[in-house]
């Protein structure tokens, strides 16, 4: 039988470690990104209704697997009323979408311009609780040189999730360190630098989703550690 890493319950029934309220209508934008893949399944698992927003439509079937409802759209190229009837009538959004280094221009349309207006979309939406997934060390003073290459990157998370903490909505900015292909342990320490896999990200992502008190307007840095998920989130 296949266990849910949080705290070995079956998949498919909601984890006991995920705390108070599970959303019910969740989009997430970025969808076919691997933390992205692993979200979808522990959410729909778990009984919420996915949508997975992605731009290649060679890649629905991949998203469809997930039990997600694939949409393809390009956030790349959509303003912001736009963005704001994609995600009208959900509860939350997830955004895990990147444009994956290696074209500065790109990543500052994605990772920056296409954040804000997706975070502006869902002020006007109504879908008041977002969860942006950023990495480890991310802000203004980030301290990247501006000749290293993943300068444009750091600039553009750091504007995007500055914008989304200065919102009114129900924000959550999850900082992982470095991101590994390793299976979910269901284990993390909060603020501590290191490692962690791309499926404990995704579970870090479902657990705030189901909290609605203690992980909202928080920036929770983490990786791979000692504590179950949901009891290092209400430690840290």
């Amino acid at each position: 039988m296949l266990t849910n890493p949080l705290d070995g319950s079956p998949r498919g029934v909601p984890s006991r470690q995920v705390a108070s309220r599970v959303m019910s209508r969740i989009v997430v934008i970025g969808g076919h990104g691997k933390v992205a893949l692993h979200l979808a399944r522990i959410l729909t698992e778990r009984g919420d209704e996915v949508t997975s927003v992605f731009r290649n439509p060679d890649h629905a079937e991949d998203v469809a697997a997930t039990g997600a409802r694939p949409v393809v759209a390009d956030i790349e190229t959509l303003d912001t009323e736009a963005l704001a009837e994609l995600l009208a009538g959900y509860d939350a959004v997830v955004f895990s979408a990147g444009a994956g280094g290696g074209n500065p221009a790109r990543t500052y349309a994605v990772d920056r311009d296409a954040a804000i207006r997706v975070i502006d979309a869902a002020r006007q939406a109504g879908t008041r609780r977002f969860v942006m997934v950023s990495y480890f060390g991310a802000g203004p003073d980030h301290g990247v040189a501006k000749d290293n290459p993943f300068f444009p990157y750091a600039e553009a998370k750091a504007a995007a999730d500055t914008h989304l903490r200065a919102s009114d909505l129900d924000w959550t900015v999850l900082g992982p360190g470095r991101l590994t292909l390793e299976p979910a342990t269901g284990r993390i320490a909060v603020g501590t630098a290191g490692e962690v896999s791309r499926e404990d990200v995704a579970l870090v992502a479902a657990a705030v989703l189901s909290d609605d008190t203690s992980t909202i307007r928080r920036t929770i840095e983490f990786n791979n550690g000692d504590l179950p998920i949901a009891e290092a989130l209400a430690a840290g």
